[in-house]
């Protein structure tokens, strides 16, 4: 049974089901865990969390009942984060992946569509995109990591096209982690679909241009948000999310962004999960001048990169919804064997499921095996990222994706 209790009534003994209110260190990116110690309930308490939810089959009950011991919510805490968004029988991804892969092609068809009557100047059916939302919100439900992993594998050539789709789910997963809900949450989904837009008026040429943009082709790019929103004001029945994030995608906390230099003060929640959604997509997707990077170490840079680029609250409730490693990591265990991240686990962010297939110790390929490191009788661990190309892994995407993957003959 869970019970939500306040932090001081803690006890060693008792079983941490999730935190409710603020987050934590990276220390305590664990969703679940038992309390060992005193230390342990002081560390919650410094991280600024108030509330945590025990589950009383797992760990020792609290002897108060419980309506003396859940508070409401603080109001303090502006911007809850959950630590496990709700779901409904969620599968593994590898169960959702033929699923996913079939959404994405339709979006894919749909983005298109769209594109194609933006750039001939006709009004835009914002109403019609809806439809493409809630196909790929069903399949986050079912599994909020398979699409957006399976869209972050498009070509060159897609890319204008998946990456509005990868946006798309990555808003979606990103708002049940933020307790978005309805209408908000399905708004939210279409405006990472329509954040792009205003690319349909930019020339393929310079979109897919497979060298670096000088200073003139710089500023038309940076064009697309005005022009996006121009193109949705037009239509005339997109929601303010939509336009809000379409036009502000690019804005950064520190107020070193286009098109209009807004700092953080000045930017919508939506507007800021766009901005982290967007530049996860594009950082680890294939583009005409760079090879993507791995979606761990996109991780790390874009933590490297906060607060200035992004808001802290949203970017750690990101990092929950696609995990510290997420699917298609590569990286090394304890063991000295080599794995691609699958899923996540359920108990942490440091626990995902993971492919073994490389021996760095013999130097070879070895018969692919699925742990999951969240068990309690898992005996490997991660140590450490490993650079695919440092590896010369030119299919590991297939390893992960199996015949989901683009360009797989399976």
């Amino acid at each position: 049974m869970l019970k939500r209790i306040p932090v001081e009534n803690l006890r060693p003994g008792m079983f941490v089901n999730s935190l409710c209110g603020s987050w934590l260190s990276h220390a305590f990116w664990r969703q679940r865990f038992e309390v060992k110690s005193r230390e342990d309930i002081a560390r919650l308490a410094r991280g600024g969390v108030r509330d945590v939810m025990i589950d009383t089959e797992r760990g020792l009950d609290i002897d108060r009942p419980l309506a003396e011991a859940a508070p409401s919510p603080s109001p303090r805490t502006p911007l809850p984060v959950a630590a496990a968004a709700p779901t409904a029988a969620r599968v593994a991804v590898e169960e959702e992946l033929e699923q996913a892969a079939r959404v994405c092609r339709q979006a894919r068809a749909g983005m298109v569509s769209m594109f194609a009557e933006a750039r001939m100047g006709h009004a835009v059916d914002t109403s019609s995109a809806m439809g493409l939302v809630e196909d790929i919100g069903a399949s986050i439900e079912r599994n909020p990591l398979a699409l957006v992993s399976m869209a972050r594998l498009k070509s060159a050539d897609d890319y204008t096209f998946m990456h509005s789709v990868a946006v798309c789910g990555l808003m979606l997963a990103l708002g049940r982690q933020l307790g978005l809900e309805g209408d908000e949450l399905r708004e939210a989904g279409l405006a990472g679909l329509l954040h792009d837009l205003g690319k349909a008026q930019i020339s393929a040429s310079l979109l897919n241009k497979p060298a670096r943009l000088d200073e003139a082709e710089w500023r038309e790019i940076r064009r697309h948000p005005v022009l996006g929103h121009a193109l949705l004001e037009r239509a005339g029945s997109a929601a303010e999310i939509a336009l809000d994030v379409c036009l502000n995608h690019h804005e950064r906390m520190d107020g070193g962004g286009y098109p209009a230099g807004l700092d953080g003060s000045r930017l919508s929640l939506h507007a800021r999960m766009a901005s982290v959604c967007d530049v996860y997509d594009a950082i680890t997707s294939n583009r005409p001048y760079k090879a993507g990077w791995d979606p761990g170490e996109s991780i790390r840079r874009m933590a490297e990169w906060a607060p200035e680029h992004f808001d802290e609250r949203v970017f750690k409730a990101f990092v929950r919804s696609v995990g510290i490693y997420p699917v298609g990591s590569l990286v090394r265990m304890a063991s000295g064997r080599l794995g691609v991240v699958i899923d996540q686990g359920e108990r942490s962010l440091t626990t995902p499921r993971v492919k073994l297939f490389f021996s760095t110790s013999a130097g070879i390929h070895i018969p692919p095996q699925v742990i999951d490191l969240s068990r309690r009788d898992a005996t490997d661990r991660i140590v450490a990222r490993e650079a695919p190309a440092d590896w010369n892994f030119t299919d590991l995407d297939r390893i992960w994706a199996g015949e989901q993957a683009p360009g797989s003959d399976a």
